[in-house]
């Protein structure tokens, strides 16, 4: 059984199992909640049992039909407590070297070839300008801050929907390796939105900003 006391946080841990094994990192906490609660739950192929627990542990198990997957004790109080979310663990390092194998061997695409339900869209691209954030009310409730800003490369200019450390993590002028997208218009207008398997990285060191001379 792994101890979560060996990994940097209970929180990291978890969702590195949720994109590990292609699961919706929200839906896999809320499964984990209800095998707390209920012995056990079903989260899309896995399946979690909660194999003991006391005023301050629980331990649980996921499987994929009959194989263990993992098998792991983690605190009551962070399990059951309401600020906890393990979208906000998604940005470590192991996370993104995790999503950036799985996309490397994926199809590149360009900008000018994006039609609105593409996913898994990886594309390297330099960042034109970046809007200031805002302060929004996710789906699930939680509050997060966004921004839009504007990519481009050889072949045309897009729309991208940053969230949270994603912001911070790009400026104008670098280039970037983006991957697990998915393209979708807004108001008619096209864009790029990164979801919790999606990852953008520095592509190389910041280069001089031109002007675009693409048209859209």
């Amino acid at each position: 059984m792994k101890a979560l006391r060996h990994k940097k946080s209970a929180g990291e841990y978890l969702a590195y199992l949720s994109v590990k094994h292609e699961v919706d990192p929200s839906k896999f906490f809320s499964a984990l909640r209800q095998a707390f609660f209920e012995k056990t739950a079903e989260c899309e192929h896995l399946h979690v049992e909660c194999r003991g627990k006391n005023q301050t542990n629980c331990i649980l198990s996921i499987r994929n039909k009959s194989q263990v997957l993992a098998q792991f004790k983690v605190t009551s109080d962070f399990l059951l407590s309401d600020e906890n979310s393990l979208s906000r663990f998604m940005e470590t390092e192991k996370i993104r070297k995790l999503i950036l194998r799985r996309t490397s061997t994926v199809q590149s695409h360009f900008i000018k070839d994006l039609r609105s339900g593409m996913t898994h869209v990886n594309l390297r691209a330099r960042i034109l300008h970046v809007a200031e954030p805002r302060r929004v009310i996710t789906r699930y409730g939680n509050y997060a801050n966004v921004a839009k800003a504007l990519i481009e490369d050889e072949t045309g200019t897009i729309s991208l929907c940053l969230w949270n450390e994603q912001i911070r993590s790009v400026s104008v002028g670098d280039t970037v390796q983006i991957g697990n997208a998915r393209a979708s218009t807004f108001r008619g207008e096209r864009q790029l939105t990164l979801g919790t398997r999606s990852v953008i990285n520095s592509a190389e060191t910041k280069l001089p900003l031109i002007a675009s001379t693409f048209h859209t």
